[in-house]
């Protein structure tokens, strides 16, 4: 049995191992050296990742760096498969972690939805559709304020793609939505 081999993107300009360099691997570009954790958050509880597991990590690489354009920071491989990946959304810090799912266990999210933010909703979600990505519910005004579209990944589980703008951290308009769901 062959020892798992880990391959992780540092910020420093270190030489590529040579595993690296046989799977094509590519460099990547050194990350900014924030901090991280900053004044405002030390000692709070923080939200920083969502661990997904799926029935196929390259798959589901497919999905989120190539059409929703993710950034890799690290993979991890067994036998030369891909068993976990941990990804940077392309317009902020949040990550994701791809999780090889073991055999025979769901990944059922039943309960759970995954929300991405973009400005330009219409825009990505057409983008997507170019690619013959099917969308389960196009981008609509929701009742609280928030534009959404609906779309699910390979392994099911459902993402919600939104645009909330300013209204994204302020209460949301439920009273308006109870108000018409009475009329």
């Amino acid at each position: 049995m062959k020892k798992p081999t880990r391959i992780e993107i540092s910020a420093k300009k270190a030489p590529r191992p040579p595993s690296a360099r046989r799977a094509g691997v590519k460099q990547r570009k050194p990350q900014s050296k924030k901090p991280s954790v900053s004044r405002e958050t030390e000692g709070k509880l923080t939200f920083n990742q969502a661990m997904i597991y799926v029935k196929n990590v390259e798959r589901a690489l497919a999905f989120y760096r190539d059409l929703l354009g993710f950034k890799l920071i690290e993979d991890f491989r067994y036998e030369d498969k891909a068993v976990y990946a941990r990804l940077r959304a392309p317009g902020g810090d949040g990550t994701i972690a791809l999780h090889q799912a073991g055999p025979g266990e769901s990944v059922s999210s039943d309960g759970v939805r995954l929300y991405f933010e973009v400005r330009e909703l219409d825009d990505f979600c057409g983008k997507l559709q170019q690619k013959n990505f099917y969308i389960t519910k196009l981008p609509r005004m929701m009742p609280w304020g928030w534009r959404h579209a609906y779309l699910n990944d390979p392994d099911g589980h459902e993402i919600s793609l939104y645009w909330a703008g300013e209204n994204r951290m302020k209460k949301s308009m439920m009273k308006a939505a109870h108000k018409a769901a009475r009329v």
